[in-house]
């Protein structure tokens, strides 16, 4: 895992899966955290268990409350597309109108999400 610091924003990518359950986001995000002093997180999709994005699980929305929880805004970057369920996409869509949680193809728009 290696981090860039972007201002103010911590940009986390990770070959491994970092983020396994609600246990391991808390655990990830405070280690972001006090590594880096950032409370802004951007992280590759690729760690991220895939169960994740399957909505029906409730893992996604236990995770993602942790971040609001603890005021930490997060963005999710890497391609999306191979996922067709509306669910999922309308979930990303919702998150992306929002203020604190992200879906974005690249570091670059996270950057810019976690900026605004």
């Amino acid at each position: 895992m290696t981090y860039q610091i972007v201002e103010d924003i911590a940009i986390v990518n990770s070959e491994e899966i970092v983020i396994k359950d609600v246990q391991s986001a808390i655990d990830f995000m405070m280690t972001v955290k006090y590594e880096t002093n950032c409370e802004k997180i951007a992280l590759n999709k690729e760690a991220i268990v895939e169960d994740f994005f399957i909505l029906s699980k409730g893992i996604a929305g236990e995770i993602l409350q942790k971040f609001i929880n603890y005021q930490v805004k997060f963005a999710i970057y890497g391609d999306f597309s191979k996922y067709t369920s509306k669910p999922l996409k309308d979930f990303m869509y919702e998150s992306n109108h929002g203020k604190d949680i992200f879906f974005v193809e690249n570091e670059e728009q996270a950057i810019e999400k976690l900026k605004g």
